[in-house]
């Protein structure tokens, strides 16, 4: 679902952009009063573990479409709604960057559609309430599909009103958003099983990882060094082997604009934002659509999930130390 930026108009462009860097703000402020350094590589190893999930499409049956995890509802139950939101940055940071996966101008807007629903509202309103009182696999299964499926039809629904505000397409509010609505409610209901399999692995090998659960309710299988390791090398696995066996289909963004105008591409105005946004994006991708330049190598896939991965877990882990998250606070009464 991510945008490009020949959806959207420089001034909505903007307009999110400061949204989504005051939801960043608050985030910094919130994360560095907490004090568990454990989670500082949680937020590398799972901002990798979603970066490489999110390669993997999967096809919608009977649809001609294809979907793939967005991954807030994931981290927000790992990691709280304001670190997990700084780790999605991280994610579609590098995906954009490095990648060229959604429009620079657009990247405001994908933080917030994709990131934004899923950290705060899948948390606050979906995953904490749910899991009130005494936690089980049937609440967690309920909370990541349920959460999944209703923050996704909010990204879905975003993509449309940004669309409409910034008034430079031709596709009608009503037809897009009849389109892309029922096609994100399926791709969030498997998102969240997927959602619901990791956190479920999560709360049988370390429950206290997840955010509301404390250690007496459940005695975890392996050690925390051991879970993180595991998702670590999944990741790996993931971006740098499964990533190959991906659906072809347009995912429902792409799928849903090709439906109402026979193209799953929009040209962006030759107007100077869109030129500069997309030299500048042409300078940074050093790996355009996860692929080597100008060649068709499957080994270009696999490079670039590894690659992506080792990237977002690094943006992850420095921004931490940058930002001084989670320091002990015998460390903070020393200075």
């Amino acid at each position: 679902m991510h945008m490009a930026d020949a959806l959207i108009s420089p001034a909505v462009a903007g307009t999110m952009y400061a949204c989504s860097g005051l939801a960043a703000a608050y985030s910094i402020k919130k994360v560095r009063l907490e004090t568990d350094p454990k989670k500082v590589p949680v937020m590398g190893v799972m901002g990798a573990f979603v970066f490489a999930a999110q390669m993997i499409n999967f096809t919608i049956p009977g649809t001609g479409s294809s979907g793939h995890l967005c991954g807030g509802m994931l981290l927000t139950a790992l990691l709280g709604p304001y670190a997990a939101f700084l780790t999605m940055i991280g994610v579609l940071l590098i995906q954009c960057l490095l990648f060229a996966d959604g429009g620079l101008l657009a990247l405001g807007a994908n933080i917030w559609n994709m990131a934004f629903y899923g950290c705060f509202l899948g948390y606050f309103l979906i995953w904490r309430p749910i899991m009130s009182g005494k936690t089980g696999k049937s609440k967690i299964i309920c909370a990541s599909v349920l959460g999944s499926m209703i923050t996704l039809q909010m990204g879905a629904f975003s993509v449309t009103l940004q669309t409409l505000a910034s008034g430079i397409t031709e596709l009608p509010f009503s037809i897009f958003a009849g389109t892309m609505q029922p096609i994100h409610l399926v791709i969030g209901f498997v998102e969240g099983l997927i959602t619901a399999a990791v956190l479920v692995f999560v709360y049988e090998s370390r429950p206290e990882i997840l955010m509301d659960v404390t250690a007496k309710e459940a005695e975890g299988r392996f050690t925390f060094k051991h879970t993180l390791v595991s998702l670590c090398v999944v990741a790996l696995l993931i971006g740098g082997g499964l990533s190959l066996f991906a659906s072809s289909h347009p995912d429902g963004l792409e799928w849903s604009i090709e439906r109402i105008t026979g193209s799953g591409e929009l040209d962006a105005d030759a107007s100077a934002p869109y030129e500069t946004a997309g030299r500048v994006q042409e300078t940074t991708s050093l790996l355009p659509d996860y692929a080597f330049k100008e060649s068709d190598s499957l080994l270009g896939t696999s490079f670039s999930g590894i690659i992506g991965s080792l990237a977002v877990l690094g943006v992850c882990v420095g921004a931490c130390y940058i930002f001084k998250f989670f320091r002990h606070p015998q460390k903070k009464e020393a200075k």
